[in-house]
């Protein structure tokens, strides 16, 4: 199945704005459009083509049973990610990418190894005769190797592919898995290099909803089901229709 790719959808997001042209990485080049206000504007037919590329070589990873880590620390990103994530049974990091995540993988595999062992024994009661102290120094141990490796728990190797919304931000990860050998879709800004990831997505990963809309037609890609065009937005108890042309644009720094 086609996962379905709008560029009305896209334009309404908010996509379609970069950075300021003074801040843009010059391989991003192909991709741009045209320059507004000192911002660069991306082509959005050129980003759709990318993007429906990324979302055929999801569905068939998925159907493959290929391993999937989503990579998002920024705001914007981390609900969402940790939604799809859990949807899509994947793996995800929201909190900091640990050096040594995919590089020094069996060290990342005793870390969860040990979380879920520590939080085995607290539910057995292992830690009632502990002091107060120790308890809550075990408590606040536990809570650590969960925000940290809570993402990851369960995993048994390294994984074939790695998702990643801001493939600046999270360059650390992007490394690792590109000299691990490891498949990149990435989320690409007009600052950044799209020959960095494998299946780069070249659009604004600032704006909220644009990075929602990407992460939803991913979801749909990996389950392999359509997704609801969005023609509405709630506001308290009232809906009201989004006037197109309407874009979620952040301030770019």
């Amino acid at each position: 199945m086609t996962i379905e790719v709008s560029l009305e959808e896209l334009v309404r997001a908010g996509a379609h704005f970069g950075h300021q042209s003074r801040r843009w990485n010059p391989k991003i080049a192909p991709y741009i459009y045209s320059e507004k206000d000192g911002v660069h504007i991306f082509d959005l037919t050129k980003t759709k083509e990318k993007l429906e590329e990324a979302l055929d070589f999801l569905q068939k990873a998925a159907k493959e049973g290929k391993s999937i880590i989503f990579v998002g620390t920024k705001k914007q990103a981390r609900d969402k990610i940790l939604k799809t994530a859990q949807a899509t049974n994947s793996f995800y990091v929201i909190e900091r990418w640990l050096g040594g995540t995919i590089t020094n993988f069996d060290q990342i595999k005793k870390s969860t190894a040990k979380m879920a062992e520590m939080k085995a024994k607290k539910e057995k009661g292992e830690y009632r005769n502990f002091t107060k102290k120790e308890r809550l120094l075990i408590d606040r141990e536990i809570e650590r190797l969960e925000r940290f490796f809570g993402g990851l728990a369960n995993i048994t190797k390294t994984p074939d592919i790695l998702v990643v919304v801001d493939v600046k931000q999270e360059r650390g990860a992007v490394k690792e898995a590109r000299s691990a050998g490891i498949e990149i879709v990435g989320i690409v800004d007009s600052n950044s290099d799209p020959t960095d990831v494998d299946y780069p997505i070249p659009m604004n990963d600032d704006a909220t909803k644009a990075v929602e809309y990407v992460l939803d037609l991913i979801e749909a890609a990996i389950l392999n089901k359509k997704v609801e065009k969005r023609r509405v937005e709630k506001t308290g108890k009232k809906t009201k229709k989004v006037k197109k042309g309407k874009a979620d644009k952040k301030e770019k720094n």
